[in-house]
């Protein structure tokens, strides 16, 4: 059964938590912490996204984060895919990093 879309939010925040698989470590060291930063910095300014906050723990992230151009899910998959291909390199790994549905929330709720 498919998962449902992902609600489009009114101001393009969004709270994104992307977790790693099975709960395993994503970040052994802080270079790998540095490594996803740039990847954010990279992807950030090629897809015109703006980052208001990020918090990095040692198994999951949280990405407080407004769409412009492309999508929300778009821009995850660019630096999931960039991040999880150098960490799987690094430490002579294969497979998946992150579970495969990431968690968004709109962070704001309109006032009535």
């Amino acid at each position: 059964m498919a998962r449902k879309p992902r609600k489009k939010s009114y101001s393009g925040i969004y709270h994104i938590m992307l977790r790693g698989v099975n709960r395993q470590t994503i970040f052994e060291d802080d270079e790998d912490k540095s490594r996803l930063l740039k990847t954010i910095e990279r992807f950030k300014e090629k897809d015109k996204f703006l980052v208001y906050s990020y918090c990095l723990m040692d198994n999951h992230i949280h990405l407080l984060i407004k769409e412009k151009e492309e999508t929300v899910s778009t821009f995850i998959q660019k630096i999931s895919a960039s991040y999880v291909y150098w960490y799987n390199n690094k430490y002579e790994r294969c497979g998946h990093l992150f579970l495969e549905n990431l968690a968004s929330a709109e962070p704001f709720r309109r006032m009535p």
